[in-house]
């Protein structure tokens, strides 16, 4: 299945008063930049053809492939001053770069590559910037046995703070951590049917509109994930993913520890 990335956006949570245009998705995870974990996560699982939506920062994205050192993350023989690869991260990945504009909503973004999915019955869509360990061939599995034109894999909250129960003299009766109450947010791992551009107006957003709609009509389905997901929404976010990277610590980084699903090479 085809791999749609958002990697155009101007991630202004991320920013550390710096004037850098660097896109949040090339944020450094240890030696290689955010939006190459996601897309070795999905390749991990046999899906190998990417569909970049570029806005902000795009460069970046382009100089990074195009000058890509295979090198940095796989064993190699130097000889005769010539490097011999022992295995490769990107040899065998088809990646479409599309310019979907600096200003563009996510809906947007995703309607302007859709001349790239025609033919495509479903495929799978991500913001480029979190990182999981999630069975994705599980969620893909229970999307395609049901009639949702769309599925969003759910995650609980991740704040760190705690709701108040509060009675009406102002005394507090509970605190309960936001991440234990019965809430799920959207964990920005999809999985879509070309349905969903039937919801999707001209500068719309997938998740307002596009599932928005999907959900009226009883036809978005969730993927509910309790183990490991990481969102990188802040600077100290990254920091935290790149020091566990450091350490040795990165359940994301499937293809380091586990053999390819059967069947994929």
């Amino acid at each position: 299945m085809k791999v749609v990335l958002f990697c155009g956006g101007y991630g202004m949570r991320m920013r550390n008063g710096d004037a850098s245009d660097v896109p949040k998705p090339m944020a450094m995870v240890g030696p290689r930049p955010l939006i190459w974990h996601v897309m070795r996560y999905y390749a991990h699982f046999g899906h190998t053809e990417f569909i970049l939506c570029l806005g902000y920062g795009a460069h970046h994205i382009k100089e990074f492939f195009l000058n890509y050192q295979e090198t940095t993350s796989n064993d190699f023989v130097l000889r005769n001053g010539k490097a011999e690869l022992l295995s490769t991260d990107i040899a065998d990945w088809s990646i479409s770069f599309v310019q979907t504009g600096l200003e563009s909503a996510i809906g947007e973004r995703l309607r302007r590559v859709r001349p790239h999915l025609e033919g495509d019955e479903m495929f799978l869509a991500n913001y480029a910037d979190v990182l999981t360990d999630a069975p994705l061939p599980e969620m893909i599995e229970r999307f395609s046995n049901s009639d949702a034109g769309a599925s969003m894999m759910v995650v609980p909250p991740q704040s760190s703070f705690h709701c108040v129960e509060m009675g009406e003299d102002g005394r507090i009766g509970a605190l309960t951590p936001v991440s234990e109450m019965p809430l799920w947010e959207n964990g920005g791992y999809f999985v879509l049917r070309q349905e969903v551009f039937d919801h999707i107006p001209a500068g719309g957003d997938l998740v307002a509109d596009g599932c928005g709609e999907l959900a009226k009509q009883g036809k978005l389905l969730a993927y509910p994930y309790r183990g490991f997901w990481k969102p990188t929404d802040t600077v100290k976010e990254r920091v935290q993913l790149d020091e566990a990277y450091a350490h040795g610590d990165r359940p994301w980084a499937l293809w380091e520890h586990e053999p390819a699903p059967v069947g994929i090479a």
